[in-house]
């Protein structure tokens, strides 16, 4: 089971998010990363289970849009079929974030 951290408010810091990820580290052996912007940092711990190359990384950013996601989208071949064109992973997460793109929170129902 992966892990995910951040904070969102003035005191958001890279430093702060990477102290909390690391001690999410046996919820996600394989990999970790941040993403931090302005008030906002976000970070990932992840356990490699559907697409288990480095092109999963997380957090996963498409276009103006970054993504932290912990679960399983069963359907999620189905759904990135659907959704057609160029995909950089073989992960869940990023048709999810792909799928945010063209409906906005509609996706999720």
């Amino acid at each position: 089971m992966c892990g995910i951290a951040g904070i969102v408010g003035a005191d958001a810091s890279r430093e702060r998010v990477l102290a909390m990820t690391e001690r999410l580290r046996h919820r996600g052996p394989d990999d970790a990363g941040t993403f931090g912007a302005p008030g906002v940092c976000l970070g990932h711990r992840r356990l490699s289970i559907i697409d288990l190359s480095s092109a999963g990384h997380q957090p996963m950013t498409f276009g103006d849009l970054t993504l932290v996601y912990n679960g399983e989208i069963y359907n999620y071949r189905a759904l990135r079929a659907e959704l057609g064109g160029e995909f950089v992973s073989g992960s869940d997460t990023e048709v999810l974030l792909r799928l945010w793109a063209r409906e906005g929170a509609r996706c999720l129902d």
